[in-house]
């Protein structure tokens, strides 16, 4: 199992449409085999499945993989646990998914900025 760490000390996400399971692999911190499985035991999790089955997941897919790998490893929910909480929140604001776009957001401008200088 891998060690609990802030999502705040994850790479930020780059501004692309789509990620292979690999991008998000390493922009989540949890290994591919892992991030299969929770698409099996989390309904909110769907990659697009293009030629040869590759795996392809949008920016939200990444935010809510981010979500629920600190609901399992910071927070220490069992699988049951985090499917509750998320199916609960689902009908909710989730601030911390407004929060994350919003640092997300914030960190991809001050590249720019840092590009532009």
């Amino acid at each position: 199992m891998l060690e609990s760490s802030n999502n705040n000390e994850l790479p930020p996400i780059p501004a692309k449409k789509y990620f292979s399971i690999g991008e998000v692999s390493d922009l989540c911190g949890v290994k591919p085999h892992v991030l299969r499985y929770w698409e099996q035991e989390f309904p909110q999790l769907s990659a697009i499945k293009r030629r040869g089955s590759r795996r392809y997941y949008q920016h939200a897919d990444v935010l809510m993989i981010r979500q629920v790998r600190s609901l399992l490893y910071e927070k220490g929910y069992t699988i049951g646990g985090a499917k509750a909480y998320l199916d609960s929140d689902s009908n909710k604001d989730d601030t911390n998914r407004t929060k994350q776009l919003i640092h997300q957001m914030i960190t991809e401008l001050e590249e720019v900025l840092e590009l532009l200088k």
